[in-house]
């Protein structure tokens, strides 16, 4: 194997999670972003066999492609991105039901709450909460400051809290 495919091998195996994960949220669809991840990562093979020593930040140049492609889905499509309720995790069964049920509703709630959020704010919530990218990592991957990704993720939980809190009003 070559040089690059052994270094785009690395690159894949340490971002095929996170950026599936990143495309799952925005397209509600299992196969839908199974597809999207399969092409980010053969235009990522694409533009890394060519140009290898112009991607500074592989991680990010591979989120910006699955950006783009899932904007290019929607344009398709003419349809509003929202995040899933599939991706809610299976409840052991032997678990108390009445507290898997809670558990559940909430999740519902907040997945529908962090659905009805402006894009930027989804990435950067489930950045550093589900995929555990810490403030200098989400500030490459955005190309910001360490101090405007503080700022926008403040942002981003007050308004997922005031989405919350109007759910709950309403619910």
């Amino acid at each position: 194997m070559s040089k690059a495919k052994d270094i785009f091998s690395k690159i894949y195996d340490d971002n095929i999670e996170r950026i599936y994960r990143f495309i799952f949220f925005k397209v509600n669809s299992k196969d839908i972003a199974e597809d999207i991840c399969s092409e980010v990562f053969l235009r990522g093979w694409q533009t890394f066999k060519q140009n290898s020593k112009e991607i500074e930040n592989p991680s990010a140049f591979l989120y910006q492609i699955a950006r783009n492609l899932v904007i290019d889905h929607y344009r398709e499509k003419g349809r509003t991105p929202t995040v899933s309720s599939d991706s809610l995790p299976i409840v052991d069964s032997s678990e108390n039901m009445e507290e898997a049920v809670f558990m559940n509703s909430d999740l519902n709630m907040v997945k529908m709450a962090l659905s009805d959020l402006k894009d930027e704010y989804q990435e950067i919530i489930v950045w550093h909460y589900i995929d555990e990218y810490t403030v200098p990592e989400i500030a490459e991957l955005m190309g910001k400051s360490e101090g405007a990704v503080r700022v926008q993720l403040h942002r981003a939980l007050k308004s997922l809290k005031n989405t919350l809190d109007n759910k709950v009003k309403i619910a």
